[in-house]
């Protein structure tokens, strides 16, 4: 499992030109999910990013999390995540959990980040999203299993 964290400003996903989510300040997390990830990494991972002291107190340190601040999350699948580049230029995606575990992932992924408080919008697993993103620093992680 792997995810892109970003502090924003603002986010949505727009699928077919219709906005199907749209958050203020907060994070934008696209997430990959990689075969031999278990649903206790996934709920690990959730708690991790709800936790993650990302967002700036008075002093300019970052202190506070997307929950201590009031803030939304903006969740998008992104398979692409779990590609391996190493070899050659095209990338492969063997490492890629199958869609539909993946989508099973994505789903209590989700959940879990709910069941932390934090209001949450979702891109469409599957979809052809067009992602728009305020990044608030810029401020950007990459996280996987290895990081809980």
């Amino acid at each position: 499992m792997k995810a892109c964290v970003q502090r924003v400003l603002s986010g949505k996903v727009v699928v077919s030109g219709e906005t199907v989510a749209e958050i203020g300040k907060g994070l934008v997390v696209l997430i990959g999910f990689e075969k031999g990830d278990l649903k206790s990494h996934v709920e690990k991972m959730a708690k991790k990013i709800v936790e993650l002291r990302i967002f700036e107190d008075s002093n300019g340190k970052m202190n506070f999390s997307v929950k201590d601040v009031g803030g939304e999350l903006l969740i998008v699948p992104n398979f692409t995540l779990a590609a391996d580049c190493r070899k050659g230029r095209r990338p492969s995606f063997q490492s890629s959990e199958e869609p539909s575990r993946a989508e099973e992932m994505f789903n209590l992924f989700v959940e879990k980040c709910r069941e932390e408080g934090v209001p949450v919008q979702t891109g469409i697993f599957g979809a052809d999203m067009k992602v728009h993103i305020v990044n608030d620093g810029p401020v950007t992680f990459i996280l996987t299993r290895e990081d809980l």
